[in-house]
Order: C-alpha cells, then structure tokens, then sequence
C-alpha cells in the first residue's frame, strides 16, 4: 500500500513537473514537432485556438500553426473576460494572434470591439492586425504576420461599450 501512494505521488509529481516545463514562455526555439500538442482534426472553434476553424481559415491561418508561448489575459472588472495567444506555422513561416472571448463576457456584454495583431519588436509596431467593431463573436485571429526571424508577442484588445479604456493584453516575448 505504501509503494501504491509513493509510486502515485512520484507519478504526480512528474506530470505536475512535466506539464509546467511545457507550459514556460520565453525566448528559445520552438518546441519539437513531437513535444507539439496533435493538431486538432475538427473544424470547430475552440478556446485552445483551432487554426483549422472556419474563421481562422477565413484569416489565411496555416493550418499547422500551433501556440508558442504562454496565454495572456485580458481582464474586466476583476475577472478574465479574453485570452490572448500567439500562434506560430512552420510551413507558412507566419505568426498570428489569437483572441478567445469568454462565455461569462458575452453574456453580459453585446456588441464589443474587438482587435488582434502581432506585435514585432524590431519594428516597433502591430503587424497582421485585424479589428472587428461591434461584434458579439467569441474567436477571432490576426492576419498573418511574417515575422518568424523576429522578436513578437500576440497582442488582445477588447473594449466593451461605455467603456472609457480598452482592455489589452500581450504575451510573453518570443524570439
């Protein structure tokens, strides 16, 4: 019995210290093609980001794109009402933002604005930015940037109406 719990809490412990190494921004390469998550063969939206959905196909979203580094949150009155992501395709050499607006958002707020890019830190500026005015949609997705040779971060914005300030949120840097 004592080996049982010893054996179950090292199995813990590992998936614990695994998923957390897996989950780190920063800068560095990108992870291996076998340490990426399978790619998702729906074409469903989803809060991960499914660059095979209908909207993200409709942005130019190489469909082999995955997320690169770690989820940023833009926040509103206390609580997360977007996420915010960047993906990066290796075939396509792009990277995309990625903004998922939460359930809990939506249904208190209709008809928000709505933008995403990717922010490229050797120009100084948004590359790929898309913006939708007035929407109650729940997922949307940058142009494609092509900036895989520099320094980025996918940025969110989400301002709701009667709001004085956008909500914003950037990820972490990636080079």
């Amino acid at each position: 019995m004592r080996a049982r719990k010893t054996a179950i809490a090292a199995s813990a412990c590992a998936f614990v210290l695994f998923g957390a190494g897996s989950a780190l921004a920063g800068t560095g390469p990108a992870p291996a093609p076998d340490a990426r998550r399978a790619a998702p063969q729906s074409t469903a939206p989803s809060a991960e980001g499914n660059p095979k959905s209908v909207r993200a196909q409709a942005a130019g979203v190489c469909s082999d794109a995955y997320q690169i580094g770690a989820t940023a949150y833009i926040d509103r009155a206390g609580a997360h009402a977007a996420s915010v992501k960047q993906f990066y395709s290796p075939t396509c050499k792009t990277n995309y933002g990625y903004v998922w607006v939460w359930k809990s958002f939506r249904d208190k707020v209709k008809d928000y604005d709505v933008s995403t890019g990717v922010y490229s830190f050797a120009r100084d500026e948004i590359v790929g930015q898309d913006w939708w005015n007035q929407t109650n949609g729940q997922e949307f997705w940058s142009l494609p940037a092509k900036t895989a040779a520099e320094c980025t971060s996918a940025i969110g914005r989400l301002r709701a109406p009667g709001d004085a300030l956008t909500g914003q949120a950037m990820t972490s840097k990636r080079c």
